[in-house]
Order: structure tokens, then C-alpha cells, then sequence
């Protein structure tokens, strides 16, 4: 399971399931927003924010049977993450769609977006990550070094990314992604895993941050 905290998501990026990897969503957010996809997010499909994610449950999740309802409460069992569930309501999966909206709104407390296609929900995406770098921009602006890192941060390389941590520069931010291969893994790695590649100090500061 994913818990808050533990995903960090770049200024203005979405980090998607490699499942979605070549999908009509994929194709639409392309060029709309930073899309980085990720191995190892167990059961959220994309992460819009370090809090906040959705799980989409397609047509074809709807008339297989009940597994999305079980992924639906485990994942509310064991995250604390904000979950936003995304339905897709179509002729064929109306049926089901009152007994989904009862589950996930009255029971589990989840906010629920049907959408009639994956066209749809690509939309949807792109709005929500819009309010949230809106929101994010608010927070910021306060903090110089918060603004400088946010200017960077929206580079759409993941290499430059790394590169904000104190203390990481660009060979360490490669021998990083060398050892770790992705963002996820760097943000889930031990002090001591750390250490190996980059050495006490900076493995402290890149755990801290």
C-alpha cells in the first residue's frame, strides 16, 4: 500500500501506473502535463499530488465482478492518502453505478467523478492538476528557495529533479538513479542504503528532505 508521504510527486507532474503507459489517457495528458510513470504504486493508479491520487475504475472493472470493490477497501484500510475515485459510467456500466457511488461515497468517504471515457478523465486530470499546482503556488510563494526549487522542479526531466535535494548535484543525482532507478525508490531507500552511493552526510540530508 501507498501512505502519504512516501510518493513525492515533482511540481507539476502526475506519476501514473506503468499499466497506463500507451493509453488513450496517456496520450491526452501528453503535452498537457509532466507524466513520469512508475513501477511499485500497489493500488492507486495516479498520483496528482504527495496527498492526493486516484483510482480508476473502468467499465471493464464494473462487469468483471467485484475485485475493485476489494481494491477500493483495502485501499482505504491502508492509506492516508486522499483518494479520488474515477468511474467510468457508460450504457453498459450504469447499472452497477449506484452501488459504486454508495460504497465510495457513504461508506469509505472518497470522493467519486464519473467520467463517460478515458477522454473524459484525461480532462478531469488535467483541471485537478491545475488546482492543485494553484494551490502548491500559494504555499509557495511565501519561500524564495521554494519558489527557485519550483521553477526547477517543473523541468520535465527526472535527472533534474533529483538534482534538488541539497546536497546532490548531478553526479550524485545520476549514481542515484543508477543504483535506485526511479524517484519512488530514492524516496523509499534507507539512511544506510543511501550511504552506500552517495556517503553519510548527504544520504542524511537526501533522508531529511
Amino acid at each position: 500500500s501507498v501512505t502519504a508521504g512516501s510518493i513525492v510527486v515533482p511540481y507539476g507532474h502526475v506519476i501514473g501506473k506503468e499499466k497506463w503507459r500507451g493509453s488513450e489517457i496517456a496520450q491526452r495528458l501528453q503535452g498537457k502535463i509532466r507524466l513520469i510513470f512508475e513501477d511499485g504504486l500497489g493500488l492507486v493508479d495516479f498520483h496528482l499530488s504527495n496527498r492526493t491520487c486516484i483510482l480508476y475504475i473502468s467499465e471493464a472493472d464494473l462487469v468483471a465482478g467485484d475485485e475493485f470493490k476489494r481494491r477500493l477497501v483495502r485501499f482505504r484500510n491502508a492509506s492516508s492518502l486522499g483518494g479520488i475515485v474515477i468511474v467510468e459510467r457508460t450504457q453498459i456500466s450504469d447499472q452497477y453505478f449506484l452501488a459504486v457511488q454508495k460504497l465510495v461515497v457513504l461508506e469509505l468517504g472518497m470522493v467519486l467523478l464519473p467520467v463517460a471515457n478515458q477522454g473524459e478523465a484525461s480532462q478531469l486530470i488535467i483541471r485537478l492538476v491545475s488546482f492543485y499546482v494553484r494551490e502548491q503556488s500559494k504555499d509557495h510563494s511565501s519561500n524564495p528557495f521554494l519558489r527557485k526549487q519550483c521553477a526547477q522542479l517543473a523541468e520535465p526531466s527526472v535527472f533534474r529533479t533529483v538534482q534538488q535535494i541539497p546536497g546532490v548535484g548531478k553526479t550524485k543525482a545520476l549514481l542515484l538513479l543508477q543504483q535506485f532507478g526511479s524517484i519512488h525508490r530514492i524516496c523509499n531507500a534507507s539512511v544506510k542504503e543511501l550511504e552506500l552511493v552517495v556517503g553519510q552526510t548527504v544520504a542524511q540530508q537526501i533522508y531529511t528532505f
